[in-house]
């Protein structure tokens, strides 16, 4: 398992270990350059605490309930004990949301006489060169990439600056900020944050809504999820890492620090279940602007985009970093925004569609809106059928897609459905025909009464477990496909409840660990089948794939218990979140 918490703002985000060394950070933002990459490499760069009797130290840790904040406690074998609280600022302050480009961590004595030694060594980026730090009153500054990364401290800077190991006696604070410096009192400031930003997110979990099951799951992955949105742009990131392996020891590594719209759609299904709404708002902004900023996206929208809308390219090979576990290559940027993804102007739709069926956001109902809207209706209407690479991104040998089709039919039938409720009546071609070309193009690819891959390929993929949760019109194959999917898919060691994405061979062979979100999807589809009993057996098999926090990654490995794939993953948090929804009882059954 990944032996990793998350803290971040919505702003930044980190890694911290469960022994107490922020392992990954990438600064000014998520997708920027790492500052510390311990995490794919030991001469990466990190920010150390460390007790001095580590070895075979009893490490625990855990969330201040329903926050981000974490909090690791080490035990050294001489029973002396530290407590380390990290976080990042989140709070309103003057009217708007205070995210600062800073780390708060506070380390404590909680047992016996424990002894530290602190260690901060960032680099300069893909580099990987160590960069020197300056000192100076009450700070260490580290000048990189024509910024400076500050150390704020109460602690002697002769110790932390050679890494000394020092008897720690009382409460010591550490602030690192990335552009700015600490002018207030570092203990009172430290404090004060912390207070507020507990505060803010424990408001901001008693304003979700939770099922009736799973909820401790649900909070966790809410705010997990909640971390992937970045909230300066509005764009939302499928991951936090990259290059993390799908299988330990081969090059299924991938740089996920962009917003894929396919994402999207899923983590706002989420959101608006959690009765969420300004990471909707925030979004529309973002589509709306990129809509109208590129030319291209008149033609065609490309799957991915970086947090300020341009695309992840060239995605480049970094052979001076070792890899996770020696699993290389780490890569940054990402070349799937090249691809054609057809099923992208379906979810687009799905996307928006609760504006002109929810009544709380009937003040969005503008011409903007319906004019993007009946832009991707048209885009669904042109992609019928049309070869692409796919919900999983096939690098060669693109063919038509069942999946794609299926997400062309449910944008289209939103969209009529939208139309006989007074809007987008000007819509430049024939919406109920086109939903029954697409209808027709899904119906193509059954054979022997089960939905396959493609009208041309009779393999599996488990992604069409959505028919069911997306109310394609054929309940017979919509069940038969889902059996099947779960009779062919399942992983060994997973008691049928981890799937492969697929077992048909890729660019790289065939996929060799579960990916976690195809779980989640059956259990939707079972509980839109009736079957919720059997739904929430697959919940509480899924609840062993989180680590010690409750964190999801993309793929997981149920025989070895091994966590796979970049971490955290927004999608497989999205999955125990609806699927957590659809499989529970309603309140009324409870109360």
């Amino acid at each position: 398992m990944y032996k990793y918490g998350l803290i971040g703002n919505c702003q930044i985000s980190a890694l911290v270990s469960e022994t107490g060394n922020i392992d990954w950070l990438c600064l000014p933002r998520p997708d920027s350059e790492p500052v510390f990459g311990r995490l794919l490499d030991t001469a990466g760069g990190y920010f150390a605490i460390q007790l001095a009797h580590m070895e075979n130290a009893k490490c625990r840790q855990n969330y201040v309930e329903n926050t981000n904040i974490l909090v690791t406690e080490i035990e050294g074998t001489d029973g002396s004990a530290i407590r380390i609280t990290d976080f990042c600022p989140r709070f309103m302050q003057y009217g708007r949301m205070f995210r600062p480009h800073s780390i708060f961590r506070i380390v404590e004595p909680i047992a016996g006489s424990p002894t530290i030694a602190v260690s901060c060594q960032p680099v300069n980026g893909w580099d990987k060169v160590p960069v020197r730090g300056t000192r100076g009153n009450s700070h260490v500054r580290f000048d990189m990439r024509d910024e400076a990364l500050r150390v704020t401290t109460n602690m002697p800077l002769t110790y932390f600056a050679e890494s000394t190991p020092f008897l720690l006696k009382e409460k010591t604070y550490f602030g690192l900020t990335w552009g700015s410096a600490i002018e207030e009192d570092l203990v009172q400031l430290s404090e004060r944050f912390l207070a507020q930003t507990r505060e803010y997110w424990r408001t901001w979990v008693k304003h979700c809504s939770v099922p009736t099951l799973f909820q401790k799951e649900v909070i966790r992955s809410a705010l997990a999820l909640k971390l992937h949105v970045y909230e300066d742009t509005g764009a939302i990131l499928a991951a936090l890492t990259t290059s993390l392996p799908e299988e330990v020891g081969h090059e299924r590594n991938w740089d996920y620090r962009f917003c894929w719209l396919r994402d999207s759609y899923f983590v706002l299904s989420a959101f608006h279940n959690l009765g969420q709404f300004e990471e909707m708002e925030g979004f529309l902004k973002f589509v709306l602007n990129l809509a109208y900023k590129r030319e291209e996206s008149r033609t065609r929208l490309a799957p991915v985009y970086t947090l300020n809308q341009d695309l992840p390219l060239p995605e480049t090979v970094h052979a001076n970093w070792a890899g996770w576990k020696d699993s290389g290559p780490v890569r940054s940027l990402n070349q799937a925004a090249e691809h054609v993804q057809n099923d992208v102007y379906g979810e687009m739709v799905l996307t928006l569609s609760p504006i002109f069926f929810d009544e709380r956001f009937a003040q969005l109902r503008t011409s903007e809106h319906e004019e993007l809207m009946a832009h991707l209706g048209q885009l669904c209407a042109r992609t019928i059928s049309v070869p692409d690479a796919g919900l999983w991104e096939v690098r060669n040998g693109w063919q038509e897609h069942t999946f794609s089709n299926l997400m062309c039919w449910a944008g289209l039938e939103r969209i009529e459905r939208i139309q006989k409720n007074g809007y987008l009546k000007n819509l430049p071609f024939d919406v109920r025909k086109e939903r029954e070309r697409a209808e027709a193009a899904v119906k193509n690819a059954i054979k022997e009464g089960i939905v396959y891959n493609g009208p041309t390929d009779q393999t599996l993929d488990s992604a069409l477990a959505l028919l069911a949760v997306l109310r394609f019109p054929d309940p017979a194959a919509n069940e038969a496909t889902l059996g099947k999917i779960r009779e062919v898919l399942a992983t060994d060691g997973g008691e049928g409840s981890y799937l492969y994405r697929y077992l048909r061979n890729d660019d790289f062979g065939k996929p060799g660990s579960a990916f976690v979100i195809c779980s989640f999807w059956i259990a939707q589809g079972l509980a839109h089948l009736g079957r919720k009993e059997e739904a929430r057996r697959i919940l509480d098999d899924l609840t062993k794939a989180s680590n010690q926090v409750g964190l999801l990654a993309e793929h997981f490995e149920p025989k070895s218990r091994t966590q796979l794939g970049n971490f955290p993953q927004a999608y497989s948090h999205v999955g125990m979140i609806n699927a957590a929804f659809d499989a529970s009882p309603p309140w009324s059954e409870i109360l």
